[in-house]
C-alpha cells in the first residue's frame, strides 16, 4: 500500500476527533493535524472544502469525509485499500461524542488532559 496524504480538521479535545486521532495511531499513519480551535483559519479552511461546518474531518488523498467518525474513517479507508485490517487495540472509543467535561473545558478555553491515554499529545 502506498503512504496516503492525510490531513485531519479537528477539535483539540473532543471525543469523536479523540477516535480520529486514535484509528490513524491504529494504523500507523502519518497525517497533518489542523486544529480548528486553537486555529480559526482552520476551521474556515475545513468549512469551504468540506461544504459544512461540523467536524471531524479528513482529507485522505483528496477525498473529504466531512462530520466522520474514527469508526467510519476506518471503515472508509479499509474499503478504499488505504490500509489493511489491524488487531490493534485502541484506547479510546472511536465513535463518541465529547463528554461534558470536554464541553465545559472548551467553554473556558481551556485544555483538559486525559490522565493516561497515550494519545494525549497536549503533554
Amino acid at each position: 500500500m502506498s503512504k496516503p496524504e492525510i490531513t485531519a480538521y479537528v477539535k483539540t479535545q473532543c471525543g469523536w476527533s479523540n477516535g480520529i486521532r486514535a484509528v490513524l495511531k491504529k494504523h500507523d499513519l502519518e497525517y497533518t493535524e489542523k486544529d480548528i480551535i486553537q486555529n480559526p483559519a482552520f476551521r474556515w479552511e475545513m468549512e469551504q472544502k468540506s461544504g459544512q461546518p461540523l467536524s471531524p474531518c479528513v482529507e485522505v488523498n483528496g477525498t473529504m469525509l466531512a462530520d466522520i467518525s474514527g469508526e467510519e474513517l476506518e471503515r472508509w479507508m479499509l474499503d478504499q485499500g488505504v490500509v489493511g485490517n489491524s488487531d490493534k487495540a485502541t484506547s479510546v472509543p472511536l465513535n463518541s461524542a465529547c463528554t461534558d467535561a470536554e464541553h465545559e473545558a472548551m467553554r473556558r478555553g481551556e485544555m483538559l488532559k486525559v490522565h493516561g491515554d497515550p494519545l494525549d499529545h497536549r503533554g
